[in-house]
């Protein structure tokens, strides 16, 4: 699906066709509108193919007045048969400059284009393609603090969860989210290479308000690099501790069960003398077996349970 947008005086508007200096929004292009990007803006097909393959990894190259930049940016969806459980992973995003327009390519539709389309972000500028495109690095390394601060109060509700009952549920949501708190760290250094990259100023030109802005950006994504490291450590180190809460009371509940196994075995063994044929046994009445054993397990009881072993 191409869309076709451009700032006129300070809305973003939807044109019905190419304009110089408009963004091209492109998600999931078919096979014609893929060719038809390549004949009208000359774009090599090989970068629009790099921005639809899931497994891209973040990187900048530049070519023949064209320049590709591909971006990870986070994403958060509901699981189709778990409504409430919340997915946090990571998908590509290509941008690419021509001589006269940006153009975005997407697999998906995302909530980053939608702000743009809509004109949620304000004071964009789409005549001004560079400072437009770190304005668009700028909300995606803000979407990656958002759900960071989502993962981590969602963490913490499911901590609580956990305290009043261990299960399984549970722990695969905590699961979940350190595996959500991995890709947004690895997605994120890579983001920070490829802006560090552009920073020097070699592959894009900068002007100085340009490059105050892609600061902020890379400020931004340091600091939600740090965060996710926090919350990953943070997170690894409740799963260890429940784990071993875990282990913990199942050595508790065996050793329940032993102490009930062996003081249940007491009575066995006196009802089993009493029960064979076999003379000369003290008092051969109901009454007396079955006080025996009452004594017995008790005492057992009271010897296994003082036992610094047990405790």
């Amino acid at each position: 699906m191409l869309k076709f947008y451009k700032t006129v005086g300070n809305a973003i508007t939807e044109l019905d066709r190419l304009e110089p200096g408009c963004w091209v929004s492109a998600i999931a292009p078919t096979e014609t509108e893929i060719s038809t990007l390549e004949q009208e803006l000359g774009i090599d097909r090989d970068y629009i193919l790099s921005a639809l393959d899931e497994e891209e990894t973040s990187r900048i190259e530049s070519d023949d007045g064209q320049t590709l930049i591909v971006l990870d940016y986070p994403v958060a969806e509901k699981v189709h048969d778990k409504e409430d459980t919340i997915s946090y992973y990571t998908t590509p995003m290509g941008i690419i400059f021509t001589n006269s327009n940006v153009v975005t390519v997407c697999l998906k539709e995302n909530v980053i284009i939608d702000e743009f389309s809509k004109g949620v972000v304000k004071g964009i500028q789409t005549q001004f393609r560079t400072r437009f495109v770190f304005h668009i690095l700028l909300r995606i390394a803000s979407k990656y603090l958002l759900f960071l601060k989502q993962i981590d109060k969602l963490s913490n509700y499911v901590e609580s969860q956990l305290h009043k009952s261990m299960k399984n549920k549970e722990l695969i949501q905590l699961l979940g989210l350190e595996k959500s708190l991995v890709y947004f760290s690895t997605s994120l250094k890579s983001t920070e290479t490829v802006l560090e990259k552009i920073l020097r100023g070699r592959v894009i030109k900068l002007y100085e308000e340009d490059q105050e802005l892609l600061e902020d950006v890379l400020i931004e994504v340091k600091q939600a690099i740090e965060m996710s490291n926090i919350y990953s450590n943070i997170l690894s180190g409740t799963m260890d501790a429940f784990a071993s809460v875990i282990s913990n009371n199942l050595n508790i509940v065996m050793k329940v069960l032993t102490v009930i196994t062996i003081v249940m075995s007491v009575p066995t063994m006196v009802f089993s003398f009493y029960g064979m044929n076999v003379v000369d046994l003290p008092m051969p009445f109901t009454w007396f077996p079955l006080v025996i054993s009452v004594v017995l397990a008790v005492i057992v009881a009271i010897v296994i349970t003082r036992n610094k072993f047990y405790k």
